[in-house]
């Protein structure tokens, strides 16, 4: 397939028109024009281009790729190093960030509901990033941050008494604990994310409302396997998910 109908498809698979983001969405370093093996992974450092180059790939797909805003835009350092290697290789990098994120089935946050058993009931938070929801049946904390163990390879930071029994979860995947207060007034339990900081630990120790913090790489792995599996079967090509794994 060209590259151009993978991204084509891809942009209106996720909506890329109704998202402000921090990067741009879709074709990031242009490649060779025909895709037949592609490889995802969460973030488009050197060792995940090293990998992709070994599996014969024609392009990475990755959910935090390049140009961020207010980043230093001058192409030395490891930008460099990175950008060099994609064109020596031919190698198209794809990125999907905030779209990704939000997709109703295929994106980090419904992924994460899918791995937890968790129903969604709405979404919240800037750009409706956020979801809220029920688990099956109350758990207490402690319980519930075995499960994210288990099911994230992560070992989660929980803020909140482990015995108490939750049930109504908001969450927001990767850097998003700036949606904590919003959560708190929508009356959850308790609030997922990936990371953590120092402020926030006094919030939810005052508030009652459970905080945890499961890893920015960890809550973010799932949405780009499914949207690398999805293209596979769209467009009958070979994918790759290669994990590197990030403590972050």
């Amino acid at each position: 397939m060209h590259r151009q109908e993978l991204e084509n498809y891809t942009q209106q698979l996720l909506e890329v028109a109704r998202f402000r983001d921090y990067c741009p969405n879709g074709l990031q370093v242009e490649g060779k024009p025909q895709i037949m093996r592609l490889v995802s992974g969460v973030t488009a450092n050197m060792a995940l281009l090293e990998a992709a180059v070994e599996q014969g790939a024609d392009a990475v797909l990755v959910h935090h790729g390049f140009f961020w805003k207010n980043e230093d835009s001058r192409v030395i350092g490891i930008k460099q190093r990175r950008l060099k290697f994609l064109l020596q290789h031919d190698l198209n990098l794809f990125a999907w960030h905030l779209p990704l994120d939000a997709h109703p089935t295929l994106g980090n946050n419904a992924q994460l509901a899918q791995q937890l058993n968790i129903s969604i009931d709405g979404t919240f938070g800037e750009q409706n990033l956020g979801c809220i929801g029920q688990l099956p049946a109350a758990m207490p904390l402690g319980e519930f941050a075995a499960l994210l163990q288990q099911r994230l390879g992560h070992v989660p930071l929980a803020v909140g008494d482990a015995s108490r029994h939750i049930s109504r979860i908001a969450w927001c995947s990767g850097g998003a604990q700036g949606y904590f207060n919003e959560a708190m007034t929508l009356g959850a339990d308790a609030y997922l994310t990936g990371e953590i900081s120092e402020a926030v630990v006094h919030s939810a120790r005052e508030s009652g409302v459970a905080f945890i913090a499961a890893g920015h790489h960890a809550t973010e792995r799932f949405g780009i396997q499914a949207l690398g599996q999805h293209l596979a079967g769209q467009f009958d090509i070979e994918h790759t998910y290669i994990d590197i794994p990030s403590p972050a």
